[in-house]
């Protein structure tokens, strides 16, 4: 239990490296932005209370945003998503709840189960995100393509990262 306190420090560090070092660099035209750092937050247990789990996502989207240049935009975002994420985790509860030891993950909950989660909330942070930056409705339709495609991105490089995650976890 002390030993996975430690690893999110380092997962906090690898996700917010890689995302500002390689990730962020990937443009294609403008419309695909894969934000992996996004599972930080994804992956943060279920008893996690709701102002650590804001707070979370606030320093973890401001450390993005100190990165990227970008103002405060991935800190809103962020803590958007925190605030989403227990309704999402209660729409899609088990008839018995949560059992303690689980966490948001394919291992414990299955591919199904993730995959809606982290697409709802992916999805949450994204019109969010891409709407504040644009903050007029006259390109709708050309952000909502940008909130799609890089959803969809983001969505896969979470599920990536999330069997890399299960398979180190199953060779301990």
């Amino acid at each position: 239990m002390i030993r996975s306190y430690f690893i999110y420090p380092i997962q906090f560090l690898v996700l917010v490296l890689l995302q500002v070092l390689i990730l962020n660099n990937i443009q294609f035209y403008g419309f695909i932005n894969p934000f992996l750092y996004l599972i930080f937050i994804l992956w943060m247990p279920f008893e996690t209370p709701k102002f650590l789990l804001m707070s979370i996502s606030f320093l973890t989207g401001l450390t993005i945003d100190m990165f990227s240049n970008t103002m405060g935009m991935h800190a809103s975002a962020s803590v958007f998503l925190a605030f989403c994420r227990p309704f999402v985790v209660k729409i899609f509860a088990p008839r018995d709840g949560y059992e303690v030891s689980h966490r948001p993950s394919i291992h414990d909950l299955g591919l199904g189960w993730f995959l809606k989660y982290a697409a709802i909330l992916v999805l949450c942070h994204h019109l969010f995100l891409f709407f504040v930056e644009v903050f007029r409705f006259t390109e709708f339709w050309n952000t909502l393509g940008r909130v799609l495609s890089s959803a969809f991105f983001t969505l896969i490089s979470i599920l990536i990262a999330e069997y890399f995650r299960v398979n180190v976890e199953s060779e301990r």
